[in-house]
């Protein structure tokens, strides 16, 4: 495979590059709560009052109507200028904003996506539970049609950022006597409805990512259903592809930057045998050159997957590879870090932190999107042909 940028793209991302020079926040961003919140809207309406927010969105939903290409050059050039991402926007900006697009009313359209792409709200995803996660058709929050509402009584889990949100994407139960697959609904949930209780999960890296959200006799209209009824199931396969493949390309340019950064440290530090550079230890020359060559099949991999969608193909399994081998070569990367920084990683407040927490923070993306082994699965079935697992 040749993947070549035209003069047209070259150009394009010279003016990313220059932009991001000029804009990109100074300060660090906050780790947690309400502050990295406020950081991340702040951005985002930087990005937007720019002109560089929704680059690969339609203009008439208010995007900047460009390619899947230019979109990649923009992740490419965050992580070369070390600007953030999405933060917890990622919901809103990467897969409810897109689900919306392709799935929404014209009404939900104009409603929802000008106040994610200005900034001006944080989404959240409920659609694991308590015994379906990994079996995501196993979800049991009940949904009861009563009017012109549905009425939501049930639990979800690991829902990031949702004592943040506004609004959550969420997959719910309304045909309790049909056949899992086909009894599931996509709506949208305000987070401030009466009935919704919220308890943050601390987790490992010492933050709140996750929560537990209880639904207690919480009434959706109608017309916050995004597809139709009981076709839920269809709508949020398509939001899972566009969750892989917008958190692939972004860490995946993230992760060359990591490397490089890598290759510094084992240049500064002393080795496993305590007298020569880390770097001029084999095995440790060895690992950061294999991680070398698979971030760059990875990119290969990203490139193949944005050639596909470029000719018309929707978002499909081949998604799952890349957001698979993403997420195993960001632990590869952390963990070389640690094993060059030996003892001193455990010093969090120093050196030993900037690459320990991130291996903690990192860690979700064994199950984010669906755990590893469900990613498997579906390569083994839908990518190669193999027969179901048992």
């Amino acid at each position: 495979m040749e993947f070549t940028f035209s003069p047209q793209e070259n150009q394009f991302r010279d003016r990313v590059r220059t932009w991001l020079a000029e804009n990109k926040p100074r300060e660090a961003r906050p780790d947690d709560g309400v502050p990295m919140r406020e950081f991340d809207l702040a951005w985002q309406q930087r990005k937007y009052s720019g002109g560089w927010a929704g680059i690969a969105w339609p203009k008439d939903y208010g995007g900047q109507g460009l390619s899947l290409v230019e979109q990649m050059i923009w992740y490419e050039e965050c992580a070369r200028a070390r600007a953030p991402l999405d933060g917890c926007l990622s919901v809103a900006v990467n897969h409810a904003g897109p689900t919306i697009i392709a799935e929404g009313s014209e009404e939900q359209k104009s409603f929802y996506l000008p106040s994610i792409l200005r900034g001006e709200l944080v989404w959240c995803q409920g659609f694991s539970e308590p015994g379906a996660g990994s079996d995501l058709a196993g979800l049991r929050l009940k949904a009861t049609i009563d009017g012109d509402h549905l009425v939501l009584n049930g639990q979800k889990i690991w829902t990031s950022h949702a004592h943040l949100a506004t609004y959550q994407e969420t997959l719910v139960r309304t045909g309790p006597t049909t056949p899992k697959h086909k009894g599931i609904t996509w709506l949208i949930c305000d987070m401030r409805a009466p009935g919704i209780r919220i308890r943050p999960i601390r987790t490992m890296a010492n933050n709140y990512h996750f929560c537990e959200v209880f639904y207690d006799n919480v009434r959706v209209p109608l017309s916050n259903v995004v597809g139709q009824v009981d076709d839920g199931w269809r709508v949020g396969m398509a939001t899972l592809s566009f969750e892989r493949g917008a958190l692939s390309v972004g860490r995946a340019a993230e992760l060359r930057y990591i490397l490089e950064k890598l290759i510094d440290l084992a240049r500064e530090r002393t080795g496993p045998d305590g007298r020569r550079p880390a770097i001029e230890d084999d095995g440790i020359r060895v690992r950061l050159a294999t991680l070398r060559a698979e971030i760059a099949a990875l990119q290969a991999m990203n490139y193949e997957t944005l050639s596909r969608n470029q000719v018309g193909s929707a978002p499909g399994a081949e998604a799952s590879m890349d957001f698979l081998y993403c997420g195993d070569l960001l632990q590869s990367a952390r963990l070389l870090a640690l094993d060059i920084l030996g003892s001193d990683a455990l010093e969090l407040s120093g050196e030993g932190g900037e690459w320990t927490t991130p291996y903690l923070n990192d860690r979700y993306y064994l199950i984010a999107g669906g755990s590893a082994e469900i990613r498997r699965n579906i390569i083994a079935e839908r990518v190669l042909g193999l027969p179901r697992s048992s």
